[in-house]
């Protein structure tokens, strides 16, 4: 079992407990103590009081396991808008906002994140800026992609 799974196990329980669920854990190896980042979400959205409870019953049942030989040092935390949607959840919490999505295949789509299905997502384009000279249906700005064509997800930030 990784480090990561074994970190995994002895979260769920912690999570379950603060309805929150876990997005990913990053271990970063350096020279003076290993870095510990343990990203966790919640439907809601998370509170700094939050990751400080799960930070600090985790690190207690580190210490009691001695799981770590060396230094480290442990951090959690909400994924932020600098992180990628990696989970359905993440998806599903989003509908609302526009997205920047890269495609396998190097296309990017920028749009309103409108649905969420399983192992789908339904965007609506913007509207072209030029006015064109035909009027525009509105179906040709829905655009429907499968997640497994998805590379990257990221929540755009808008400051309107």
């Amino acid at each position: 079992m990784t480090v990561k799974e074994q970190l995994e196990d002895l979260l769920n329980p912690i999570l379950e407990a603060s309805n929150c669920f876990l997005i990913d854990i990053v271990l970063k190896p350096s020279k003076a103590s290993q870095k510990v980042l343990i990203l966790v979400d919640s439907d809601e959205g998370i509170t700094i009081q939050e990751c400080t409870s799960i930070s600090r019953r985790l690190a207690k049942q580190l210490e009691e396991m001695e799981f770590f030989a060396d230094a480290y040092t442990l951090e959690v935390s909400s994924p932020g808008l600098d992180h990628p949607l990696l989970l359905p959840r993440q998806f599903q919490k989003n509908i609302g906002r526009t997205l920047k999505v890269t495609l396998k295949t190097g296309e990017i789509v920028t749009g309103k994140l409108l649905e969420f299905s399983g192992n789908a997502i339904k965007i609506q384009l913007p509207e072209p800026k030029k006015k064109a000279k035909t009027v525009i249906d509105e179906a040709s700005l829905l655009r429907e992609l499968d997640l497994g064509d998805v590379s990257k997800a990221m929540v755009e930030i808008s400051f309107k």
